[in-house]
């Protein structure tokens, strides 16, 4: 199984990610159909060649503010042309997002392969609830090892 992992470009918190998406299910269950594209579908101009291996149980793994922070499992990979007329790749996503152990990234653009080893885990049970917690002490918790 493989990942990917991009930049969650325009949002600082992972509070507001989570309300980005409680926003698009609210929207949607209200029948306008409008939902934000980047919450469901993420569409990228390069297609990604082992396309096979993300499909097998692959997620997005969002970067927000320089860690590695969430998830959404990855249900497909589509074609799309932009309004340019050029070719792209639409990421179809899960609505469900995960919580994962802080990890930090530097900035680059596009998307990247993360590799099964290399993703960090999803916080589980109490660790879940950590929401409470601001991001930073977070990740300061996880670089000590205690996440």
């Amino acid at each position: 199984m493989l990942h990917l992992v991009k930049l969650c470009v325009g949002v600082d918190t992972l509070e507001e990610f989570f309300a980005g998406i409680s926003e698009a299910e609210a929207a949607d269950s209200a029948g306008t159909g409008v939902i934000p594209p980047w919450r469901f579908r993420h569409v990228t101009r390069q297609t990604p060649r082992r396309a096979d291996e993300i499909l097998s149980g692959g997620s997005l793994y969002w970067v927000i503010s320089g860690r590695i922070l969430c998830r959404q499992r990855i249900l497909g990979l589509e074609p799309v042309r932009g309004e340019d007329g050029i070719e792209r790749c639409a990421i179809l996503l899960s609505r469900e997002a995960w919580r994962t152990r802080p990890a930090p990234r530097r900035p680059f653009q596009g998307w990247r392969y993360l590799a099964e080893k290399d993703a960090p885990p999803d916080l589980a049970g109490a660790e879940a609830g950590a929401d409470l917690l601001p991001d930073d002490l977070l990740a300061r918790l996880g670089e000590f090892g205690v996440l």
